[in-house]
């Protein structure tokens, strides 16, 4: 505790003459294009907004997808956190897509795709947010080159390049008994490099069932994890290879005494580039055993219900093919993914065995181009044909328009595209808290239109991007409420149609050392025109003031979220609430840096689920730590 104080002291309690000489900041350039492939570029018309090294390492999350929760619309299931959720709720939503845990945007690890293979969540124990150089978000189905899983968006975390001669190691500590360790080392050989990283991460958790109803069986939630990663590049001239390896163990007790899982996972990718011909390939397998159980009304009793193992694993590649000319940027490539998985199940009290599975192949061709029409028109448009299992066969036309006018730039986009359901919403039974939820192997493909249009306006100092957007979903597959009551029961099922409308607002302004950033979603999201969209909150936004100098970074910020429910029925009201983050980082001395991170800095208690019981989230969490890096 005393090595705590004294780093709180170097860190916070710094004179304002010590902070050092402000540094002008720069805001980013507009973003209009994304990355496909290492690499390779494609441009856009629709809203792509990025997070670079220095906004990443700006917010106070233990993990990234607490870091993410600047950008309105991105969401987990239920409010929650990695820290603390099942694996299996950790799929990402974008423009308030969130009616269950399935993920809708596609989440591509330096072009590798991370979603699980048998549900499409994520595990964001996966990424070291020291390690990432940029993430890209871009929204819709506006780009020809993903498949289905892309239906709502596509998040991109791209990791820097090998450097020479480049180490760094970081210890953390802080309260609910956080331990954090982490490192990396790259360099360059000639032609060849190499990049490592390895984390390691335990900590005692944190309650998420209320005070007032809590009993003998409830404990606190947690998560221990080890991860590493291994990048190796090889640079000849206009070729580049690239050799890419993920691995993640990870163990979390559920908040209560016999509620439990742990999960293991690996990733393997290779991708290739030689002139406009680029290729990649992957392979991934998981393992998670989970267990299940009831609790009684006053929380003396639990009773083991089910076990549960998964096991998965998907391959897949991609070739594709692009070009240029003055006017004309083309490409066209084809891609195919094969997941399969099955989940053993064991029903404890009546001894009955399960093994629920299958595979689900998906084949795509695809081509998209963008041509300007004078000095300042662009017009994109792109087709997708897709060939999955069950007899699905797709087809999803895109097309846009961007308008450059001065510092102003005018888009405007149009998409259709589709989601087949995974084997988990096909084939896998689970319980939340008393809620259980049954599969659906009946399921069709939820299919969506969408539009959207905005404009792009950048100076100097400041920067402010506004979109308007409408999205209609067919055959929203949803958890449909069978059973009400203290043990509620659920089934996936094709729920209707799905329309959401909105406008996102993005707005950054630079004051010399000093930039204000402000983020607003309203996003009107219904089902059938008669009950709200659950897990989906009309209102939600950010605000975010940072200060840097040669010696010094401190963030201040405030996310906010109005009310939202969590069922079908909009029975269970989740009330809006808003938190309050601060980081402090200061150098200390060659290489040496101190860093103060504090997450919901007012402690304040919310509701984050119902399991059909209340579910709060995060307390106030603080970490202090010290980082060195060469050459820094």
């Amino acid at each position: 505790m005393r090595v705590f104080r004294g780093l709180l002291l170097a860190v916070v309690v710094t004179p304002v003459a010590l902070l050092g000489q402000p540094q002008e900041i720069e805001l980013e350039p507009l973003k209009t294009t994304v990355t496909v492939r290492a690499q390779v570029e494609t441009p856009v018309a629709s809203y792509v907004s990025t997070m670079n090294e220095e906004a990443i390492e700006s917010r106070p999350g233990v993990n990234l997808d607490d870091r993410l929760r600047d950008v309105p619309g991105f969401s987990l299931f239920r409010r929650s956190s990695s820290f603390v959720s099942h694996p299996t709720s950790q799929g990402v939503s974008l423009r308030g897509i969130g009616t269950n845990a399935a993920s809708r945007t596609l989440v591509l690890y330096d072009g590798i795709p991370v979603n699980d293979p048998f549900g499409g969540w994520v595990y964001w124990t996966r990424f070291n947010p020291d390690s990432i150089e940029m993430i890209e978000i871009s929204r819709g189905a506006a780009n020809s080159v993903y498949g289905d899983r892309a239906m709502g968006g596509m998040l991109n975390v791209l990791t820097p390049a090998p450097d020479s001669r480049h180490g760094w190691v970081s210890a953390e500590g802080g309260n609910v008994g956080m331990a954090d360790v982490r490192g990396g080392y790259s360099d360059r050989f000639g032609n060849f490099g190499l990049s490592t990283m390895g984390r390691g991460f335990r900590s005692d958790g944190y309650y998420i069932v209320p005070e007032e109803i809590r009993g003998p069986v409830d404990t606190r939630a947690d998560v221990d994890f080890a991860v590493g990663d291994l990048r190796m590049d090889y640079f000849g001239g206009a070729q580049h290879l690239t050799f890419k390896a993920n691995v993640l163990a990870e163990q979390r007790r559920n908040a209560t005494q016999l509620r439990d899982n742990s999960s293991s996972l690996g990733t393997l990718g290779v991708s290739y580039r030689r002139g406009g011909l680029s290729a990649n390939g992957y392979h991934s397998r998981a393992k998670l055993f989970s267990s299940f159980t009831s609790v009684n009304a006053t929380h003396d009793v639990e009773t083991l219900t089910t076990l549960q193992k998964l096991t998965s694993d998907d391959s897949g590649g991609s070739l594709l093919w692009n070009g240029s000319s003055r006017a004309v940027n083309w490409l066209v490539g084809a891609d195919a993914h094969r997941a399969n998985g099955i989940s053993r199940d064991t029903v404890v009290a009546a001894g009955i065995q399960r093994n629920p599975g299958g595979r689900l192949w998906q084949q795509g061709i695809f081509v998209q181009s963008d041509v300007a029409l004078g000095a300042r028109t662009r017009v994109y448009g792109g087709l997708r044909h897709d060939f999955a299992d069950r007899g699905n066969d797709f087809w999803s036309p895109r097309g846009g328009i961007a308008f450059s006018e001065g510092p102003r730039r005018w888009r405007a986009s149009a998409y259709r595209s589709f989601r087949a359901p995974t084997l988990n919403e096909f084939f896998r039974d689970f319980r939340v808290g008393n809620v259980t939820t049954r599969a659906n192997n009946g399921l069709r493909p939820e299919t969506t239109v969408g539009i959207d249009a905005g404009v792009d306006w950048r100076v100097s100092s400041w920067m402010t991007r506004t979109t308007l957007f409408w999205q209609s979903i067919d055959d929203l597959i949803g958890n449909i409420t069978l059973v009400s009551g203290p043990a509620p029961i659920r089934q996936r099922q094709n729920i209707g149609q799905a329309i959401a409308r909105g406008v996102e607002i993005d707005v950054q302004k630079a004051f010399r050392a000093i930039r204000v950033e402000a983020a607003y979603l309203f996003v009107d999201s219904q089902l059938d025109t008669t009950v709200w969209m659950p897990q989906t909150p009309k209102h939600q936004g950010s605000f975010q003031v940072l200060y840097s100098s040669g010696q010094t970074l401190v963030s201040a910020g405030v996310r906010a979220y109005s009310l939202q429910f969590e069922d079908d029925l909009n029975e269970f009201l989740l009330p809006g609430f808003a938190s309050v983050q601060l980081l402090v980082q200061r150098r200390l001395g060659r290489g040496l840096s101190g860093l103060l991170a504090v997450e919901n800095l007012l402690d304040k208690e919310y509701l984050a689920g119902f399991t059909p019981e209340p579910v709060i989230g995060g307390p106030r969490l603080v970490r202090v730590g010290l980082k060195w890096e060469s050459g820094r």
